[in-house]
C-alpha cells in the first residue's frame, strides 16, 4: 500500500476484504509473537494502543507487572497474501476473510518504551552509534 495515511491504509484493507490484523512484535530471542484484532478496531489501536499480558511472553515481565501495550508502526502494515481471503487464495477456516499484519513497538503502562523490546533496543543502539559518529 503506497499511501502514508494510516486511516487510508485501513480503508484500502477493508476494500481488499481484510477482516483481521496481526499486531506483531518479537520476544527477546527474536521469535515473532502476535495479538490478532478485527480490522474495524485498528483505528482505536493506533490511537490508544492494544493491551496484552507481557508475563505470557518469555523474558518480558513478571505477573505482577504484566500489563503492556502495543503501538502499531503503520509503515510496516501489509496484507498477508497467503492467508485465506486474499486474492484467489483458498477459502480456509476464515472463509473470505483476509488478514494483514503490522509490526508494533512495546510500551509500559506509563507510556514509556519497554526496555526489553528488541525494536526499541535496536533503535537506541542506532541512535548511540550515530552520536558516536558512525554512519551507514
Amino acid at each position: 500500500m503506497a499511501t502514508k495515511d494510516p486511516l487510508a491504509k485501513i480503508e484500502a484493507a477493508k476494500e481488499h476484504n481484510v477482516r483481521f490484523v496481526q499486531l506483531q512484535f518479537t520476544d527477546i530471542i527474536g521469535a515473532v509473537k502476535s495479538v490478532t484484532i478485527p480490522l474495524h478496531t485498528m483505528a482505536d489501536s493506533l490511537e490508544h494502543g492494544t493491551w496484552f499480558d507481557g508475563s505470557s511472553i518469555e523474558g518480558f515481565t513478571r505477573i505482577a507487572e504484566s500489563d503492556q501495550w502495543l503501538k502499531p508502526d503503520m509503515d510496516t502494515f501489509a496484507e498477508i497474501p497467503w492467508q485465506p481471503g486474499h486474492g484467489t487464495v483458498g477459502s480456509g477456516p476464515l472463509g473470505s476473510r483476509g488478514t494483514a499484519r503490522v509490526i508494533c513497538d512495546v510500551y509500559t503502562p506509563g507510556g514509556e518504551p519497554f526496555a526489553g523490546d528488541p525494536r526499541g533496543v535496536l533503535r537506541r543502539q542506532l541512535d548511540r552509534a550515530t552520536k558516536l559518529g558512525y554512519v551507514w
